[in-house]
């Protein structure tokens, strides 16, 4: 089964220094069809004002991701995690038992763009933890390992059993990925355009796989590059 969600039928919180688009049902956004994918919880496309952020507040048992795509966002948690994340770089912190954290545009000038996603862990009240990853150099079409399941093969050491990747791909490149039965697969789209299989993808724009055996070809298209996030999650409990 292939579940399309398009980007204009993400859920839309704006908060005068806050824009974002929820993937999934996440605070006053609420969807009864759209309460996660698998262990994958929440996809928020957030833009956060210049000098504006998340004052800090708690959260207990998620692996919660946040990728910048553009700008600076700056990080800091009651377990001594912090530092500042830019374009490119992924930043994980496992909630565990229970974690405070804040996060604020570094900038004073410019917005930061970034997503924020949140992991189910498949162990509850570990201690929590914090890392970041710098932006890696990767060829035009190449799957990037950005986290796994404890750290396996390089990449953050998520509380899961997932690999997430990162993959950009210039206009008329082309990626390659075989699909397993057995696994669920989600492929969010970033920036830019592509086409899947005859389907084409704007900004924004996410595929979600469940029971398909297949090959997967990714290919860029429109003007400027693409890039786009592509989760390998287990099968739903």
């Amino acid at each position: 089964m292939i579940i399309e969600r398009p980007s204009s039928a993400r859920g839309r919180i704006q908060a005068g220094w806050l824009d974002s688009r929820h993937t999934f049902s996440f605070g006053g956004y609420y969807d009864p069809a759209w309460m996660g994918f698998g262990a994958l919880r929440v996809i928020n496309e957030d833009r956060v004002a210049a000098g504006a952020g998340f004052e800090p507040h708690r959260h207990a048992n998620m692996e919660i991701l946040s990728y910048v795509l553009s700008g600076g966002l700056s990080h800091k948690d009651s377990a001594g995690g912090g530092g500042v994340i830019r374009a490119g770089e992924l930043q994980w912190m496992s909630a565990g038992h229970g974690v405070e954290h804040s996060e604020y545009n570094a900038s004073d000038s410019e917005p930061v763009h970034f997503l924020q996603i949140w992991i189910q862990p498949d162990r509850l009240n570990a201690r929590p933890a914090y890392a970041q990853l710098e932006a890696a150099d990767a060829r035009d079409g190449e799957f990037v390992l950005l986290a796994s399941r404890d750290g396996v093969d390089g990449g953050l050491p998520v509380r899961q059993d997932l690999r997430l990747y990162a993959l950009s791909l210039t206009p008329g490149a082309s990626a390659r990925r075989v699909l397993e039965a057995g696994r669920l697969y989600w492929l969010q789209l970033a920036q830019g355009r592509i086409e899947v299989d005859g389907r084409t993808l704007e900004a924004g724009d996410a595929l979600g796989f469940r029971e398909e055996s297949a090959e997967l070809v990714l290919t860029g298209s429109g003007d400027s590059g693409a890039q786009l996030l592509f989760f390998d999650l287990p099968p739903a409990g």
